[in-house]
């Protein structure tokens, strides 16, 4: 409604294309609005592009548009195994001189030093915190927060003056084996919180980021994605593919993700089996 017509994408029968939808696309045919789809790149296979939409465009809003992530800063992300995780190693890249600090498990610090992780940190066997600390006694600029609950804590007390905490996710409330009401309701009431009276003589901001609320926002996150198929043709960035599964194995490929197993992204297939 009211939209600029020249925001709108113009297809033919045929066009490749991604689509950007909260949900119902674990099936063979859907419907999708067309101002929700953009053109794939001619070099760019559909795998790609499933994993590309949801955690660029995060990791992109979360350091750029929130984190104004500039030539020198430092960077925490957690989870850098995962797909936000790795599309934000990839984009720190594109800017100089910046230093990433991430979390993930040590089978996994090979293949993220590889991507352009300064400093992998193992949380199971270090404390994040005491980490950065040894190598940055000042903190980080930006702390990409998908895990809320105390960690915002940590984060919010590991910036540097005019530093940023991006929360955009709530992982402790969902992960773990057996998540019981009394972890939940843990979890919830250590949520961080903080006062504008708190804030200002911090000079630090606390930012929330959630991409399925900008639905409508057509013009913001379509220039969003040119900036980030701009990316893709330079070949600075390239989604990391963990497996491909076809639908009948979903419960394998949940199973995959929930053991941790994944670096980058698990994706789904209609049709038969492929060659991982």
């Amino acid at each position: 409604e009211g939209l600029n017509d020249a925001l709108l994408p113009f297809f033919k029968v045929g066009d490749r294309v991604m689509v950007l939808i909260r949900s119902g696309m674990w099936q063979e045919e859907v419907t999708v609005p067309s101002a929700q789809t953009f053109q794939m790149p001619e070099s760019m296979t559909f795998e790609e592009a499933a994993a590309l939409l949801v955690n660029y465009i995060t990791a992109y809003m979360v350091l750029f548009d929130f984190g104004n992530l500039r030539p020198g800063h430092s960077v925490l992300v957690h989870m850098a195994a995962g797909g936000v995780g790795m599309a934000a190693v990839q984009l720190c890249r594109t800017v100089e001189n910046v230093t990433v600090f991430g979390t993930a498990s040590a089978s996994k610090h090979e293949l993220l030093k590889e991507n352009g992780v300064t400093h992998p940190i193992d949380y199971h066997t270090t404390d994040y915190v005491d980490e950065i600390k040894k190598v940055s006694p000042k903190g980080v600029d930006i702390v990409m927060d998908p895990l809320g609950g105390s960690d915002t804590a940590k984060g919010y007390n590991l910036l540097k003056p005019m530093g940023k905490v991006v929360i955009y996710g709530m992982a402790n409330l969902l992960t773990g084996p057996k998540r019981n009401l009394m972890a939940l309701a843990r979890t919830w009431w250590n949520q961080f919180s903080v006062t504008a009276l708190q804030l200002l003589p911090a000079n630090r901001a606390v930012c929330g980021f959630h991409l399925g609320y900008l639905e409508s926002e057509v013009e913001l996150v379509s220039g969003v994605v040119a900036r980030l198929l701009a990316l893709y043709n330079q070949g600075r960035i390239k989604p990391h593919i963990d497996s491909v599964w076809p639908f009948e194995k979903v419960a394998d490929a949940m199973r995959q993700m929930q053991e941790k197993k994944n670096v980058g992204k698990v994706i789904l297939v209609p049709g038969p089996e492929k060659e991982n």
